[in-house]
Parts: C-alpha cells; structure tokens; sequence
C-alpha cells in the first residue's frame, strides 16, 4: 500500500499542468466550480474507476480533490489500498478560491450546479431536528428523538471525521453522474 501525500494550493498551481486531477465531488459540485482541467469522478465512482485511475498514474501523478479534503483524503486512500500513488489538495477547492486562484466552470448548455454537500448536510440534519422537535412539542415527546439521532449522528461524524448523511445525500438524482457523463470521463482520463 502506497501512502497519499498532500499538496499545498501553490505547487499545485505550478504543477497543474503535469497533474491528472481527479474532483471527487458530486457533478452538481464540480459544476459549481473546479481546479481547471480536473476531471468529475465522484468519490462513489471510484471503485468503477480504478482501472483507469491506475492507468493515470502510471503516466504521471495524480492529485485527488474535494471541496474540503476530507473526501479526497478517503479517495487517496481507497486509491493507495489499490497500490494507486496519488497526491490531496490540502483544504480542497476551498483554499484554492481562497488563495486567490480561479476555478472553472462547464462551458456550454445549462449546468446542474447545486449546493455543496456540506451545504446539503446542514440543511438537511437542519431540518430533521426542527421536525423532531417540532412533532415532540406537537404530536408526542418520543418524536425527539429524530432530534437526539441526528445530534449523535454529528457527533459520530465528526469524531470519525466520515459523515453518513453525505453518504446518502449523495446517492440521490441531483448528487449522481449520468451514466453517460462518467463514460465521457472515464475515456478521457484514458486518452490523457
């Protein structure tokens, strides 16, 4: 098993061009804005992927991006568990835009831009707690627990610095490649 190193933002600017960036976020994230050139392989995808990933890298190095770098960090080690060396951005996409450097954006039709999943995570535990407490106060004290779950839940979440909720966020239309999209990814990274 390999082990995954981390980039800062600035050698990853100057080494983009050498780099195959893989953006691990959902394609309604990547549309949001991404590391110019990097391609869409959401973290759930890698798996599929690993073939040419491996393929990737074998021709050059790989750096592995997410919003954050907790994602990239799970994918870098799915990668290495595969004896794929690959390198994460260090604060993800976030500290690239804050550094200063440009993200890109889909050229063309309409894109599927969406919240970012922590976004979506707030939102959505958010949401579960106010109708916990909310049908606790109204229909029966017992429906607190919905609130006290999702409470343990981010507890859980950071602790294990993993999150669940994200995890099923994540497999819902909005968060999910069409299948034609990986395709078209995948064959580019094997033509790259």
């Amino acid at each position: 098993m390999t082990t995954p190193t981390a980039l800062g933002t600035g050698e990853a600017r100057t080494r983009l061009h050498e780099l195959t960036v893989i953006d691990v976020r959902t394609p309604g994230e990547y549309a949001g804005g991404h590391l110019p050139g990097a391609l869409n392989i959401p973290l759930d995808q890698i798996q599929r992927a690993l073939p040419d990933i491996r393929h990737a890298a074998d021709r050059g190095d790989v750096l592995v991006v997410c919003a954050s770098g907790a994602r990239s960090e799970n994918a870098c080690r799915i990668l290495a568990e595969n004896n794929i060396t690959t390198a994460t951005l260090s604060g993800g996409t976030g500290a690239w835009a804050a550094d200063g450097y440009d993200l890109q954006r889909p050229q063309g039709g309409a894109t599927r831009a969406t919240w970012g999943m922590e976004r979506q995570v707030r939102f959505t535990a958010g949401t579960i707690v106010l109708l916990g407490l909310l049908l606790g106060l109204l229909v029966h004290p017992a429906f607190q627990i919905l609130s006290a779950g999702i409470a343990a839940g981010l507890v859980f979440s950071a602790l294990t610095n993993t999150c669940g909720m994200a995890a099923m966020l994540a497999k819902l239309p909005h968060n999910r490649p069409r299948a034609a999209d990986l395709d078209i990814t995948l064959a580019e990274l094997r033509n790259r």
